[in-house]
């Protein structure tokens, strides 16, 4: 039988690029985006055609890909200017874990690997079971707060919210997290955080990286017990801001490490 899914893909985010290298399917893709680190091999292999809300529309067209995926409203203009060149192009929008679930899904049926895809996602739904079965007995959970960036600070988005909580978290921003605009989830008062005294503070400066010297010397949060007990981490933003396997991986993984370690000590 012909194959008549995409042969050259041109992937403007990194979450689309891991998984179809998860897939076994990267030979489809022809470019991805400059800030591509996942898997580390698609840099030396593909070409880099774009940043995040900005691409080389000649040189991903000199790719003639037979389709473009990318993420949310934030890349719309460069999916406008390949569009009215002819181009095919799917912009995702999951910010949330069953959105991320349908995504990879999605993809996987682009392709033709809807079998692979389905198992890798139950792969994850069974280990995210076993996660929320071991804390259910917990008595106590910790009180988590997510800085995604800190001037202004911006605590976590939807699917970052929901890991914590799986890991037996408490979120501390529950309001503020089904936002999907990060001007939304903008604290406009820091001195609310010490109010809200979390447990655990873990940060994830989008690009940058974090300074827990920074976030203790803020007027008055010496007082927060995550940092009076050390309990202040950092989870690098490739392995939890991007909406994709390794937010469920590696993300998770972090997050359940870091928690499950508060909770032994409360013993």
């Amino acid at each position: 039988m012909l194959d008549y899914y995409p042969k050259k893909i041109v992937c403007l985010t990194d979450e689309t690029t891991e998984m179809l290298y998860l897939l076994g399917e990267q030979h489809r893709i022809v470019g991805i985006s400059g800030y591509t680190v996942r898997p580390p091999e698609a840099r030396k292999e593909k070409a880099k055609v774009s940043a995040f809300t900005s691409a080389k529309i000649d040189e991903i067209l000199a790719l003639q890909p037979d389709l473009v995926l990318g993420f949310s409203d934030l890349q719309a203009d460069i999916a406008y200017e390949l569009i009215k060149k002819g181009i095919s192009v799917h912009l995702f929008n999951q910010r949330s874990i069953d959105e991320i679930f349908q995504m990879i899904l999605m993809l996987g049926a682009m392709v033709g690997t809807q079998e692979k895809a389905q198992l890798w996602v139950r792969e994850q739904q069974e280990k995210i079971s076993k996660i929320k079965q071991e804390v259910a007995t917990w008595e106590k959970r910790p009180k988590v707060y997510f800085e995604e960036w800190y001037d202004p600070i911006i605590t976590g988005i939807q699917w970052v919210s929901e890991l914590i909580t799986i890991a037996g978290g408490e979120e501390c921003y529950p309001e503020l997290s089904n936002h999907s605009l990060a001007k939304k989830r903008i604290v406009a008062e820091p001195l609310d955080v010490v109010k809200r005294n979390p447990d655990i503070i873990i940060g994830s400066w989008c690009g940058r990286k974090f300074r827990p010297d920074k976030v203790a010397d803020r007027e008055g949060w010496s007082e927060i017990n995550a940092v009076k007990n050390n309990q202040v981490f950092e989870i690098k933003s490739t392995y939890i801001l991007q909406p994709g396997p390794a937010a469920l991986t590696e993300g998770l993984e972090q997050i359940t490490t870091i928690i499950n370690n508060w909770h032994k000590h409360q013993k």
